[in-house]
């Protein structure tokens, strides 16, 4: 059975980079729980984050759902 490993960054467009950040799982059955965890967790790390923060360093995230084989 293929696994998913999600891959989760915490990115500013100010600065123009990227970090990548852990998350609480990593590993996933299927693709779609894959992806609807990381876009749960995002809103997660954005409403965490102070709204200062967030809007002077132009606070985002970004996600990826790979093949377990392909990391």
């Amino acid at each position: 059975m293929v696994k998913f490993i999600l891959l989760m960054y915490l990115c500013s467009a100010v600065a123009n980079e990227c970090k990548r950040i852990p998350t609480a799982f990593s590993v996933f059955d299927s693709y779609r729980d894959c992806g609807i965890y990381g876009y749960q967790h995002s809103a997660n790390v954005l409403k965490a984050t102070p709204e200062e923060h967030v809007n002077k360093w132009k606070i985002y995230t970004h996600f990826v759902c790979k093949e377990e084989s392909s990391v």
